[in-house]
């Protein structure tokens, strides 16, 4: 017989709920966060989209002009 375990969790050994819970507000974080910067980026005037993307090169170091 083999001795490797199975991948997927059997009837004795369930996730626990407080694991999952924190997996769904982690996902719901995340998403929450995209759509801030999808839609942030989508209504913003392209003047203040330049000046971000500006002031972000030269924090970072990198020449842009």
């Amino acid at each position: 017989m083999s001795s490797i375990r199975s991948v997927t969790p059997t009837f004795d050994e369930q996730v626990p709920f407080t694991a999952i819970k924190e997996r769904i507000v982690q996902a719901m974080c995340a998403a929450s966060l995209g759509a801030v910067l999808l839609f942030g980026a989508g209504f913003a005037s392209m003047e203040t989209l330049h000046n971000a993307a500006h002031d972000s090169r030269h924090s970072a170091g990198f020449p842009c002009h």
